[in-house]
C-alpha cells in the first residue's frame, strides 16, 4: 500500500469514527432509562414501604439489602453472558436492549402495586424488585459497553459519555419531577406514633389539614410509575433505531472460550482497572447512601416533608448544567485533577447541610452547590473506563471480546456495597 494510499485510507477511517450530533443524542437517550428508574427506586422505594405499603422497617430492609445484593450479582452474570453472546446483524449488545425493555417495564410498574394481601407483601415486593434488577441489568450492561462500539476514536467516546452522562442527570431530574410531583400532591400520612396519639385529645389536632387516603397515594404511585414505564419504553426504542453498532476485529489467535471466573481474574488482575474501581466504589458509595436516605432526612429532620421533591429538582438541575463545565474542565486539566477536585468539593456542603437547622434558603443553596460534585460524580468515572478498557487492549492485544466483563464487574463492588449500607441504615431507623 502506497503511502497515498495510506493517507487516504486513514483520513476515510477517521470519518467513519466520527458520531454526527444526533447518533450522540440517540446514545445519549439510552441512558435515561436506568436513571429515571434508579432515581425513583432509590429516593421514594424506602419512604414507599414505610409508609405506604406499611411494612415493618425489618422487612423494608430485608427487601432494599436483597434487591441491591440480588442485582449486584447479576451485573456480572449478564456481563458474561453478554461477552459470550453471538454477533447479530443488529450487533451483540442491542439485542440484549431490545428484549430485555418489554419484561423490565412490567416489573417495574408491579413494584409500585400495593398487593390485595398482607401475608405474602414482602415475598411481592422482593421478588419484583430482583425481577426488575435482574431485566434492567440486562439493558444497561450492554448500553453501558456499547461506548466501545459506537465509534473507536477516544475523543469521541469521551464526548458521547459527555451527551450521556447529561442525559442520564436529566433522566435523575425528570425521575424526580414525575415521582416527586405526582407523589409529593399526595403525600400518604404518617404511621402514628404516641405522641401523636396524645395529641390526638386536642380538639384542633389536625383540624385545619386536609386529609389524604392512603388509596389517594396508591393511585399518585402507580400514575407516576405508569408515566416512567412509557418512558423507559420510548427511550429503548430511540437507542435501538439511532444507533449502529460496530463489530470490532476478530483476534487472529484461536482463543478458547473462558469461564466465569477466569473472566474475573482476567479483569481484576488489570491494575489500572482495579484502582478506577475502588475509586468509582467509594465516590458511588457515598452518594447512593445519601440518595437512599435524603427524602427522609428532608422529611422528619429538617421538616420539610411537602419541598424535598423541590430540593431533590435543584441538585439535579444544578448536576445537568455542571457537565458541560466537567467536560471542558478534563479536557484542559486532565481527567485524574477532575475526579480529585471534583470528589473532595461535595463534603463541605454534605457537612452544612446536616449541621444546619431547619433553614430552607439554606438548604436549596446548599443542594445547588453539592450538584456540581453529582455532575462530577456522573461523568468522570464513566468516563475514565475507555480509556482502561483501551489500555488493557494494548497489553493483550490477543484477548478481545471482553468489554461487556468491564462494564459489569464496574458496577458490581459498588451495587454489593451500597445495598449493604442501604439495608443496614433502614433497619437502624427501626
Amino acid at each position: 500500500m502506497d503511502t497515498h494510499t495510506l493517507l487516504v485510507f486513514c483520513k476515510v477511517d477517521g470519518m467513519m469514527n466520527k458520531l454526527s450530533i444526533c447518533n450522540k443524542l440517540c446514545y445519549a437517550v439510552g441512558g435515561a432509562p436506568y436513571q429515571i428508574t434508579g432515581c425513583a427506586l432509590g429516593f421514594f422505594l424506602q419512604i414507599y414501604l414505610l409508609d405506604v405499603a406499611q411494612l415493618d422497617p425489618f422487612y423494608a430492609s430485608i427487601i432494599l439489602f436483597g434487591g441491591r445484593a440480588w442485582d449486584a450479582v447479576t451485573d456480572p452474570t449478564v456481563g458474561f453472558l453478554v461477552s459470550r453472546s453471538p454477533w447479530t446483524r443488529y450487533g451483540r449488545m442491542l439485542p440484549w436492549i431490545l428484549l430485555s425493555t418489554p419484561l423490565a417495564v412490567l416489573a417495574y410498574f408491579l413494584i409500585w402495586y400495593v398487593p390485595p394481601f398482607e401475608n405474602g407483601k414482602v415475598i411481592w415486593y422482593l421478588f419484583f424488585y430482583c425481577l426488575f434488577q435482574s431485566l434492567q441489568t440486562c439493558f444497561h450492561v450492554p448500553y453501558s459497553a456499547l461506548t466501545m462500539f459506537i465509534t473507536s476514536d477516544q475523543k469521541e467516546r469521551d464526548s458521547a459519555t459527555a451527551y450521556r452522562m447529561t442525559v442520564e442527570v436529566l433522566g435523575t431530574v425528570l425521575g424526580t419531577a414525575i415521582q416527586g410531583q405526582i407523589v409529593g400532591m399526595a403525600n400518604a400520612p404518617c404511621l402514628k406514633g404516641p405522641s401523636d396519639i396524645l395529641a390526638e385529645g386536642n380538639s384542633s389536632y389536625n383540624s385545619t389539614e386536609p386529609v389524604i387516603s392512603i388509596e389517594h397515594t396508591k393511585i399518585a404511585y402507580m400514575i407516576a410509575s405508569g408515566i416512567i414505564c412509557v418512558i423507559y419504553i420510548l427511550c429503548a426504542i430511540v437507542l435501538f433505531f439511532g444507533v449502529k453498532e460496530q463489530k470490532v476485529p476478530i483476534s487472529k489467535t484461536n482463543e478458547t472460550p473462558m469461564s466465569f471466573f477466569q473472566g474475573i481474574r482476567l479483569v481484576m488482575g488489570h491494575g489500572p482497572y482495579a484502582k478506577l474501581v475502588m475509586v468509582f466504589l467509594f465516590t458511588s458509595l457515598g452518594f447512593m447512601l445519601l440518595e437512599g436516605n435524603f427524602a427522609l432526612f428532608c422529611s422528619y429532620t429538617l421538616g420539610f416533608r411537602n419541598d424535598f421533591q423541590n430540593i431533590l429538582l435543584v441538585i439535579m438541575l444544578s448536576a445537568t448544567l455542571a457537565i458541560p463545565f466537567w467536560q471542558w474542565f478534563l479536557s484542559r486539566f486532565g481527567k485524574k485533577t477532575a475526579v480529585y477536585i471534583g470528589s473532595l468539593s461535595v463534603i463541605p456542603f454534605l457537612v452544612l447541610v446536616a449541621c444546619v437547622k431547619s433553614n430552607l434558603i439554606v438548604t436549596y443553596i446548599v443542594a445547588f452547590a453539592a450538584g456540581v460534585s453529582v455532575a462530577a460524580a456522573f461523568l468522570l468515572p464513566w468516563s475514565m473506563l475507555p480509556d482502561v478498557v483501551d489500555d488493557f487492549q494494548v497489553h493483550n492485544p490477543d484477548s478481545t471480546g471482553h468489554e461487556a466483563l468491564f462494564y459489569s464487574f464496574y458496577v458490581f463492588f459498588t451495587k454489593f456495597a451500597s445495598g449493604v449500607s442501604l439495608g443496614i441504615s433502614t433497619l437502624s431507623l427501626e
